[in-house]
């Protein structure tokens, strides 16, 4: 009896250290991707200084930028690798080689990324810009020791006037339990603003993602070479060479009606014509397959993937209504390797790991849309430090909230594992169902504008009528000019 207690603590130690290496490893790589990242977006002339104390500050900043950064990826990518695993232990279920892939990794995984996201939050990010932004006590050393010190007592004050405001909106909702949970900062306070913290990022996912759904047929659409009816590449060239031409010879020959507009000004401007010509000519030598076969399926594959989630949503709002299982909710055991997540098998599980990322990407495109954020969108080789850590904390809050999000909606039937499922307003049901029907709503709305405003401008385009002068109504063109228009275009 005692060597087989013996034999199980064995097998325990060596399964909890063979999943510890694969997280660190999986964590090593999410981290230098991270870095390459950021160093790809990071100003370097804040780097590059003559003060060392303020390179070696900057520096470590962005060390805790991509440690956000890392977990705000591994955080997107929670629930494709949890359904994935599942359809491989289904696929494999005695396989030798997939013996490291079990229920007990991928719950140790959503709360190793549920610890650090909410770590990253609360204080490594606000210790970073705090960080920053410190000088040292007055009459103290100078040094790095002593920005230190100044960051720990701001981010000790930052914390208390956080659980003031936390204990405060708790008493104002909850008055009967407010005094009794006075002092239980573990169990009640910290949970209560995750809770909060989780539903502002759900909340910004609802605003953001149908926009970027519209967004993605704009985005897409720029950077694919559309059809000849619906663009005149070689008039758009002819135009952006004249222009690169002219801003050429008045940066060689010192024009006088530059003179009061600065040289690096004008130079910005001819690089950007200059980039715009260079993809116009790449544009031009465009395979015809590539011009009539790739901007039709893009288009058709979006809006394919935007057309099933609002019909998943639809459905899931009908479950709702009929089935108390389609609420979400936690799950100790995720039962991998039992049976798949969709009622299509594995290719309904693969269509809900596209949906999942797709819908992520949309959100990305929709907050750095909106007049809001659009100041925030990081810039190659020109984004400062301070941007570097907002942006981080946005990506954080969106890619955390993103499990309960898809989990909410309904893309996918897998519980959200560990303290993911603990938040209050997941068990209330008019919160959800108001949720599922607002998404719907303002998708389909969206949708519906962006299609009707792409045919209308798409058509004008094609048949040369934004070339009309604005004193002239389009309502009175007769019909046969309009038609010879588009024909000559056509030809």
């Amino acid at each position: 009896m005692e060597t087989d207690d013996v034999t199980i603590r064995e097998q325990l130690f060596h399964d909890r250290v063979r999943e510890t290496i694969i997280c660190v490893l999986l964590f090593i790589c999410l981290y230098i991707l991270s870095y390459l990242i950021l160093t790809h977006f990071k100003k370097n002339a804040e780097f590059v200084t003559d003060d060392i104390e303020d390179a070696t500050v900057n520096k470590i900043a962005l060390w805790l930028c991509t440690f956000t950064l890392s977990v705000a990826v591994c955080a997107v990518l929670l629930l494709p690798i949890s359904i994935l695993s599942n359809e491989v232990l289904l696929t494999f279920p005695h396989s030798y080689y997939m013996q490291w892939l079990n229920g007990s990794l991928i719950r140790g995984l959503w709360n190793l990324v549920f610890l650090f996201s909410n770590l990253s939050l609360v204080f490594l990010m606000p210790f970073a810009y705090f960080f920053t932004e410190s000088e040292g006590f007055v009459g103290s050393k100078k040094g790095v020791m002593g920005r230190v010190y100044e960051t720990a007592v701001m981010l000790l004050l930052l914390s208390l006037l956080v659980l003031g405001m936390v204990w405060v909106a708790s008493a104002l909702l909850h008055r009967d339990t407010a005094r009794e949970n006075l002092y239980d900062l573990w169990e009640y306070y910290l949970p209560y603003l995750y809770s909060g913290i989780s539903l502002f990022g759900v909340l910004l996912l609802l605003l953001c993602t149908p926009f970027g759904l519209s967004r993605m047929f704009s985005v897409t659409g720029s950077l694919l070479v559309k059809p000849r009816l619906l663009e005149n590449v070689e008039e758009t060239l002819s135009c952006a060479v004249l222009e690169e031409a002219s801003l050429s010879r008045k940066l060689k020959g010192n024009s006088p009606c530059w003179l009061s507009v600065s040289v690096e000004a004008m130079k910005m401007q001819y690089l950007a014509v200059h980039a715009k010509r260079v993809a116009l000519e790449m544009r031009r030598k465009a395979s015809p397959w590539q011009r009539n076969l790739g901007y039709p399926l893009a288009m058709l594959l979006l809006l394919a993937l935007t057309m099933v989630c609002v019909l998943m949503v639809c459905f899931h709002v009908l479950e709702l209504l009929f089935d108390e299982t389609a609420m979400p909710r936690g799950m100790e055991d995720p039962h991998l390797g039992m049976a798949s997540f969709s009622m299509f098998g594995s290719l309904g599980a693969a269509v809900q790991v596209v949906l999942i990322l797709y819908l992520m990407v949309s959100s990305l495109v929709g907050f750095y849309s909106s007049p809001l954020f659009t100041s925030l969108l990081p810039r190659a080789r020109d984004t400062t430090l301070t941007q570097i850590i907002v942006n981080c904390v946005c990506l954080l809050v969106l890619s955390s909230a993103l499990p309960v999000f898809s989990r909410t909606l309904g893309i996918t039937r897998f519980d959200l594992l560990g303290d993911f499922g603990r938040y209050n307003w997941l068990g209330n049901f008019y919160i959800v169902f108001l949720y599922n029907m607002v998404f719907a709503g303002l998708t389909s709305a969206c949708l519906i504008k962006t299609v009707t405003w792409a045919v209308q401008r798409e058509l004008i385009s094609a048949f040369g009528l934004d070339r009309l002068p604005r004193t002239v109504s389009r309502s009175t063109i007769p019909l046969k000019l309009l038609l010879a228009s588009g024909l000559s275009k056509i030809q």
